[in-house]
């Protein structure tokens, strides 16, 4: 409640538990989310003439985005994030387009994400841009609403090249009946 922005003007004291458990989800934006809400909800303190108290409980205190956000330094996260985010072509230095592959039966879904996967891979040979592509996986929720899950990331410099490459790829590829897929460009989470 107190994340959220509300302004308590008495509020001496803020506990934050567990608050690395967000590191730990397969996200490339996990750290990113986790200095966001501890920097966010620690300057829920403090605000009155009294000032305040931030307790933040945690099993990674070393963690750069801990750290960082102890200590409301936006530079210093940054300086840590941003060189990592470039070296493995994630946003804001390359795009992202996310597919799903989701059916009631694992094994056509996982075949057929199979074959999306190959034929990705020979197409991002092709684009003339720094690309890469991973997966297919299973999804980190493998199964949801009876529905099993596979996805793929194709990531690009070159983001209209990388739009125009999964819209022909895409069209191209038969999609057995039982099957669905999405497409997210640049998702905003990797649930």
């Amino acid at each position: 409640m107190i994340a959220k922005g509300l302004d308590f003007p008495r509020v001496l004291l803020v506990g934050v538990v567990n608050a690395d458990i967000a590191l730990h989800l397969p996200d490339f934006r996990a750290a990113e989310h986790t200095f966001q809400l501890v920097t966010q909800v620690a300057g829920r303190t403090g605000r009155g003439e009294r000032g305040g108290r931030v307790v933040v409980q945690t099993f990674s205190p070393d963690h750069p985005a801990i750290r960082s956000a102890v200590h409301h330094d936006y530079a210093a996260f940054a300086r840590q994030e941003l060189p990592i985010r470039e070296a493995l072509l994630y946003p804001p230095f390359a795009e992202m387009i996310r597919i799903v592959v989701r059916g009631p039966v694992e094994a056509p879904v996982h075949e057929f994400a199979k074959e999306l996967g190959r034929h990705f891979a020979r197409e991002l040979k092709q684009i003339d841009t720094p690309s890469r592509l991973l997966g297919p996986a299973p999804a980190p929720f493998a199964k949801l609403r009876g529905m099993y899950r596979y996805h793929l990331q194709l990531q690009a410099v070159d983001g209209a090249k990388l739009r125009t490459m999964v819209r022909e790829v895409m069209a191209t590829i038969p999609r057995p009946d039982e099957i669905q897929w999405t497409a997210d460009v640049d998702p905003l989470d990797m649930l």
